[in-house]
């Protein structure tokens, strides 16, 4: 009886250790989802926790941003970052190494290196925000909904960062919330609840598998999304930017599959249709050397992959914001 006993403290003092070692981690305290009728699914709002190391925190608009006002102060250059998991950064990145951080530090250093230069800068900026609004699994349609619903929050300027596989998205729908591990709607008991969560899901719930298929011209419909969130971002007088990074099977020889050209060469002469400032990151990151190092996997970025697409964002962004007369002069964003 006395072993038994023994054997049970010492099982119980493991699984301690263990609870403890995961929560550490940042298992037990995943970021939980709402689902919502017109976009899909939000991440909930007012949320914050770390995993392995990296800080995520999320604003009462369902952002990956600090807390903000609705309305802009005028003294405040805001750009909304729009987006998918890669626009989020996930788990794998830490709050100041998204590329809304990233973008918003570029643009705060290039006005101080301006200051020094010139004893009356030509600039009515005193502060710079990059709102965050993003989740997994976003595609245009989303986002749509996400800026029908909550608007543009007075941003001078609006990028929507995609990637190929965003062209072929599905449309929204809640049906993985509460029922796919990656989207929970509550937090675990335990953190070791989580991880046999994780190892042992069974099979994707029927409500999920039924929404796989969609009739019709799916790309048609995502590239008008697209341009119904150019026509909304317009209309409230902010500049709209469309960017689109590649898969990593994309980059080199022998490059994106035929119907991916196919599809790449519909999305080109729309934006030249709708006169849309467009970037393609596949010939600037073909173009960069050893370009699987921007990579943390087969379509998300890592730091250096971030970074990159920050420099190119911000050259992109100062002759729109220059153009449109918040800056007074185009050499305020040039690169830091």
């Amino acid at each position: 009886m006395k072993l038994l006993l023994l054997i049970l403290a010492a099982l119980v003092g493991l699984l301690v250790v263990l609870e403890v070692s995961l929560r550490f981690l940042g298992f037990g305290n995943p970021l939980t989802y709402l689902a919502d009728e017109e976009i899909g699914y939000l991440l909930a709002p007012n949320q914050s926790t770390r995993r392995f190391g990296n800080r995520i925190a999320i604003n009462e608009y369902s952002m990956r941003t600090q807390p903000i006002a609705a309305k802009r102060a005028k003294s405040t250059l805001r750009v909304l970052l729009l987006g998918d998991s890669i626009a989020n950064g996930g788990w794998w990145t830490h709050q100041d190494q998204t590329i809304s951080a990233l973008l918003a530090t570029h643009l705060e250093s290039s006005f101080k290196e301006v200051s020094k230069q010139n004893s009356t800068p030509k600039t009515v900026c005193e502060t710079v925000e990059v709102l965050n609004a993003s989740a997994n699994s976003w595609g245009p349609r989303n986002e749509l909904a996400y800026i029908k619903r909550f608007g543009t929050f007075d941003v001078q300027a609006l990028v929507l960062l995609i990637n190929t596989d965003d062209l072929f998205s599905k449309k929204p729908s809640s049906a993985v919330v509460g029922r796919d591990r990656n989207y929970p709607i509550s937090k675990p008991l335990l953190a070791i609840l989580e991880i046999f969560s994780r190892l042992f899901s069974g099979e994707t719930p029927p409500a999920i598998a039924a929404g796989d298929e969609e009739p019709g011209d799916i790309v048609g419909i995502n590239l008008e999304a697209i341009g119904q969130i150019k026509l909304l971002v317009e209309a409230s007088g902010a500049q709209f930017v469309l960017a689109m990074t590649p898969l990593l099977r994309e980059i080199g020889s022998p490059g994106p599959r035929d119907y991916e050209i196919r599809e790449r060469a519909r999305l080109m002469k729309f934006t030249k249709d709708l006169q849309i400032t467009y970037v393609d990151f596949l010939p600037v990151f073909n173009s960069t050397e050893a370009p699987e190092n921007l990579y943390h996997d087969h379509i998300h970025l890592n730091l250096q992959g971030n970074q990159k697409v920050t420099e190119v964002i911000g050259s992109t962004l100062q002759p729109l914001l220059s153009q449109d007369g918040f800056l007074e002069s185009p050499s305020l964003l040039t690169e830091g």
